[in-house]
């Protein structure tokens, strides 16, 4: 339970702390056409960055970092809500945890 507290630490710093008005506007491709991916990319590689220094696992991280990107691109073309965005994201903590107590990372 200690690393997924740790890991819902890391998310809230990542998706509110750390993410300003800046960031969240240009990682939407509807909002940033020409260049929302790489906002998007350093949006979810800082969310892959806080799973991988709390595991130690670099798979995880490059999990998260997939997962996120992908969850947040669906929020921000509208084909998801907010709520949904947060319960896939927390979801996918919970996974990393089941990963980890059962050996596979």
């Amino acid at each position: 339970m200690d690393i997924f507290f740790l890991l819902l630490f890391g998310h809230a710093l990542g998706d509110y702390a750390l993410q300003d008005q800046y960031m969240f506007e240009h990682k939407n491709k509807i909002r940033n056409p020409e260049s929302w991916y790489w906002y998007l990319g350093a949006h979810s590689v800082i969310h892959g960055g806080f799973v991988g220094f709390f595991t130690g696992s670099f798979v995880l991280a490059l999990a998260e970092t997939i997962c996120h990107a992908a969850i947040d691109h669906a929020k921000c073309r509208g084909r998801i809500t907010l709520n949904l965005d947060q319960v896939l994201h927390i979801g996918c903590k919970g996974i990393w945890i089941i990963l980890l107590m059962k050996g596979l990372v």
